[in-house]
C-alpha cells in the first residue's frame, strides 16, 4: 500500500511539472556555443549570469512567443520549435544563421538579424538561457520547445552597431 501511494504521489508530481522543471539548460553547452560564435566575430567571451536565471526561467515558463518588456535592462533572443525536447544548440544555430543577412555597409538593427547581432554584441558580458516544454495550443498547435536567452549589458542600440558587431574573422 505504501509503495502504491508513493508511486501515485510521484506520478502526480511528474504529470504536473512546470516547463522549467521538465528540462534543464546545460550552462557549459550555452557558454561554449555562445563563445565559439562570438569569437568568430571578434567578440570576447561571455559568462553565465546567475542573476538573469530566475527572470529568464520564469519568462520561458509562460510559453508566450513575444519579447518581454526589458526596458533596456537586458537583451533577449527567443526561439520556438513545434516539437518537444529540442536542445539549446538548435536555438543558437538558428540565431546565428541570421549572420548571412546582416548588412555591414549600413550597420543597424533589423528584425531579420537582431538575434545574431545580440549574440555577437561586443559589449555584452553575460548571458543566461532557459527552455520550457510548452503544451499544445500555447505557442503552436502541437507541443513545443521554447528557448529564451537574456544578455547583459544589452545590445542592439542605434548608433553602436559598427563598434559592436564585428565581421567574420574565422
Amino acid at each position: 500500500m505504501k509503495i502504491a501511494v508513493i508511486f501515485l504521489v510521484c506520478l502526480t508530481y511528474l504529470t504536473n511539472l512546470t516547463p522549467s522543471e521538465a528540462g534543464v539548460i546545460d550552462q557549459v553547452t550555452v557558454i561554449t556555443a555562445m563563445n565559439t560564435n562570438r569569437a568568430k566575430y571578434g567578440a570576447k567571451p561571455v559568462l553565465w549570469s546567475a542573476s538573469l536565471v530566475p527572470g529568464v526561467t520564469q519568462y520561458a515558463q509562460m510559453c508566450k512567443f513575444a519579447h518581454s518588456d526589458a526596458r533596456a535592462r537586458y537583451g533577449e533572443t527567443l526561439h520556438a520549435v513545434g516539437k518537444p525536447n529540442v536542445g539549446i544548440a538548435e536555438a543558437i544555430n538558428s540565431w546565428m544563421v541570421e549572420a548571412s543577412k546582416y548588412n555591414y555597409h549600413t550597420p543597424g538593427f533589423s528584425a531579420a538579424t537582431g538575434d545574431f547581432t545580440q549574440i555577437v554584441w561586443k559589449s555584452t558580458t553575460q548571458v543566461a538561457c532557459a527552455q520550457a516544454q510548452c503544451g499544445a495550443g500555447t505557442i503552436f498547435s502541437q507541443p513545443s520547445t521554447f528557448t529564451v536567452c537574456r544578455y547583459t549589458p544589452p545590445g542592439n542600440f542605434p548608433g553602436q552597431f559598427p563598434q559592436n558587431v564585428g565581421r567574420l574573422v574565422a
